[in-house]
């Protein structure tokens, strides 16, 4: 009974470690540069069709405005946090 239970234990074990194994496969890049590269494509609205020069254009115009605002608001913070008031 224990042989069997030991079996699927090492079974089981062997599952995780494949698993995790396969999740940490990146192709060598670093999370830092996933980001990057995905803000990047984001910012520069590569996900929107090109032929529609409205579209595209409002959705960089858009998107560049909103992270100008984020900027802008993560400045207005650390400036409120670090003043002490």
């Amino acid at each position: 009974m224990n042989g069997k239970r030991d079996a699927d234990d090492r079974a089981e074990s062997r599952r995780i470690l494949d698993r995790v194994s396969q999740e940490a496969e990146s192709g060598g890049r670093s999370a830092i540069d996933r980001a990057a590269t995905r803000a990047r494509d984001h910012l520069s609205a590569s996900d929107v069709d090109r032929g529609d020069w409205a579209e595209y254009w409002g959705t960089r115009i858009g998107r560049t405005i909103g992270a100008v605002f984020l900027v802008g608001l993560i400045a207005w913070l650390v400036l409120y946090l670090a003043d002490g008031r």
